[in-house]
């Protein structure tokens, strides 16, 4: 499912598709990053006085950040309602424990 966030001044679409936001099709990132805790956060401010998120690097307002927010928690409900998504997150998350104790 997709979720349409907001269309960028330059007409590309932000989208929530799974756990992934996606700029006109191609993979943005995985999470928001609030701009108070941003290292740029002053010329984020210069550029968007009200940006309160950033999407990798789509600055977003608090309502945009609320409809990602949300269709985050959508995806992951679907995802705990399904047995074998619940195993492939184990699975996955279990590699990435190997992997930190150096084993691969």
């Amino acid at each position: 499912m997709t979720t349409l966030v907001k269309v960028t001044q330059d007409g590309r679409k932000l989208e929530v598709t799974g756990l992934a936001i996606r700029l006109d099709g191609q993979l943005e990132c995985f999470e928001l990053i609030e701009v108070q805790q941003h290292p740029n956060r002053r010329a984020i401010w210069d550029a968007a006085p009200d940006a309160t998120h950033m999407a990798g690097r789509v600055a977003l307002t608090r309502e945009e950040a609320t409809i990602v927010e949300n269709a985050f928690k959508e995806t992951e409900a679907q995802i705990l309602a399904n047995p074998k998504a619940i195993n492939e997150r184990f699975r996955i998350a279990a590699m990435w424990k190997a992997r930190e104790v150096g084993i691969e």
